[in-house]
């Protein structure tokens, strides 16, 4: 995934390129780059969408036929010779494995910024894929085709060796589903255990209100989100939800470290990683004779991007667990979710509101908004959001049309 980065990890030069040379340095690092903490100032959002011919969504993608579509947006592992270019109003455009588009918005300074930029590069990325006889879909997962992986990349097809033999989640995941995520600041130090926990907390009643993938591969799978139970059935060690203790960087930093590795760059060869080898492990020394060289800062930040989890902390908190929603509805999660952690009080009435289904993922993915329990928290979720949504600063014109499709998506099984 590319992420929308309001604070950006990634060391370079001569820091990316020193050893780890054990467990408790790189607990330290992780710790240091995916927490950053400071007040909340900048939003980032990445929409991902699946790719179609317009006359036949049944039809397989053909690469040169979407690098043709693309132009000079194609990214390079489309078009190795693309010059790449982002979008006109400068959001970066990448693809998935399978050939989702995913629009990367830079961050902006406020909601209104950012609705203004996406909605540009939205528009002009939907006109200059019609010109080309492709439509975007708006469902959370592919509802015409069997996952395929367009993409030739040696990450791609390592990791597509190690999920196969553990089931159809993780090529699932990888070539035929689509999300939306939202990308906000951590937040002041003493504030974040309590903001971090709400976002997991909101995870499962929002996973449900916006559920949008029932569909695959022209049949009806009966879940609610079958992108999300896609996603959980990949590889539990790296796609489970994060601790929510009162040290968040300390469990995350743990964790990461006995993650084992999903791929290993390489200059020549394939990218598969020895098996169970973790990131410790390699830092230990462990992986000598079959790894070949101590592991870096610059391969753990990799190692970093190979969490799926459904909150991933990259300095700034990532918010992964959402569908892919219709275009012209794509502000209404992101809004929702700014509004719910604006102020501190709301943060603490989140987690009191969301207590009785936290943790219940595979039960929202599965039954979405059919679930009584599931539902009457969503809906005391989307009223505490609607509430809060004029202090977003949007126009009351947009806070009123996103609070009514919120609230019909929160009622739409009543009655």
């Amino acid at each position: 995934m590319t992420a929308a980065r309001p604070v950006s990890p990634a060391p370079g030069g001569a820091v990316a390129a020193k050893v780890v040379s054990d467990r408790a340095e790189g607990e330290a690092y992780v710790a240091s780059v995916c927490f950053k903490h400071g007040p909340p100032r900048l939003l980032g959002v990445e929409l991902e969408y699946t790719v179609h011919y317009a006359g036949d969504p049944r039809r397989p993608l053909d690469a040169q036929d979407l690098a043709r579509a693309l132009g000079p947006h194609a990214p390079r592992t489309l078009d190795p010779d693309s010059p790449a270019r982002p979008l006109p109003a400068g959001s970066p455009l990448t693809l998935e494995p399978g050939g989702q588009v995913e629009i990367s918005a830079l961050p902006q300074a406020s909601l209104r910024e950012l609705a203004s930029v996406v909605t540009a590069d939205l528009e002009h990325l939907t006109e200059l894929l019609a010109r080309h006889g492709f439509v975007l879909r708006d469902e959370g997962i592919d509802a015409h085709r069997a996952p395929a992986r367009l993409l030739d990349t040696p990450r791609y097809a390592a990791m597509e060796r190690r999920f196969t033999p553990m089931g159809p989640g993780g090529v699932t995941m990888m070539c035929s589903t689509a999300g939306l995520q939202i990308c906000v600041d951590a937040g002041e130090a003493d504030a974040f255990p309590a903001r971090w926990a709400a976002i997991h907390a909101l995870g499962p009643p929002l996973l449900a209100l916006f559920a949008n993938s029932r569909r695959h591969a022209g049949r009806d799978t009966g879940a609610a989100s079958a992108r999300w139970l896609a996603v959980m059935n990949t590889e539990p060690c790296r796609t489970s939800a994060a601790a929510c203790g009162p040290d968040p960087a300390a469990s995350w930093s743990r964790r990461v470290l006995d993650t084992p590795l999903l791929v290993v760059r390489r200059g020549d060869g394939p990218w598969d990683a020895p098996e169970g080898l973790t990131f410790a492990d390699w830092a230990g020394g462990h992986g000598a004779g079959r790894v070949l060289r101590r592991p870096t800062l610059a391969d753990l930040d990799y190692h970093l991007s190979t969490m799926f989890t459904p909150v991933r902390p990259h300095g700034y908190l990532e918010v992964r667990y959402l569908d892919a929603q219709p275009r012209q509805r794509w502000l209404h999660p992101v809004a929702l979710l700014t509004a719910l952690l604006d102020q501190p009080s709301t943060v603490d009435r989140v987690r009191e509101v969301c207590a009785p289904v936290e943790g219940e993922w595979e039960r929202a993915a599965r039954a979405g908004m059919a679930d009584p329990r599931i539902a009457a928290v969503a809906r005391e979720v989307a009223d505490l959001g609607c509430a809060e949504l004029a202090r977003t600063g949007l126009t009351d014109e947009t806070v009123n049309r996103i609070s009514e499709g919120v609230q019909r998506l929160a009622h739409a099984g009543e009655g």
